[in-house]
């Protein structure tokens, strides 16, 4: 990991805690708002569980979870000189968003998520980065001639 991975964990890390600040501060009194009407909608939705609502009400089984496998993925990264660029970026994406995560799960006890599709999950910036991270860490395994 170098000093340009740090900063964009650090930024999507801001941007997603921005994100979650303003669902806080404007559509917890509100509850939803259609951007889209029947399609999209910004929806204030408190977590208190993990993807898709499992471990729901274990908040410090995930902070524990969650600090072992982010720190384990760093650790790789510092470890692994030679990971290409691509890989980088997927374990980058994917540190910023458990960190996202980590950080509502320990300061609020829960994670504030907000796009509403009605068709899946509410979700936020920070599980949009691990889903990205995760899709392009598959196609560096599947694509891998190794």
């Amino acid at each position: 990991m170098n000093v340009l991975g740090l900063i964009y964990i650090f930024l999507l890390v801001i941007l997603d805690q921005l994100t979650k600040k303003w669902a806080i501060d404007y559509l917890s009194n509100i509850g939803s708002i259609p951007v889209i009407e029947n399609i999209f909608y910004l929806t204030y939705v408190e977590n208190k569980g993990a993807a898709f609502g499992i471990f729901h009400g274990k908040v410090n089984f995930l902070i524990i979870v969650t600090g072992i496998i982010t720190g384990y993925i760093i650790y790789y990264m510092y470890s692994n000189k030679n990971l290409t660029n691509l890989t980088k970026l997927a374990l980058s994406l994917i540190v910023s968003g458990a960190l996202g995560n980590l950080i509502d799960r320990i300061r609020l006890g829960f994670v504030v998520d907000f796009f509403d599709f009605r068709i899946w999950p509410v979700f936020n910036v920070a599980d949009i980065c691990v889903v990205i991270g995760s899709i392009l860490i598959s196609y560096i395994i599947l694509t891998n001639k190794e």
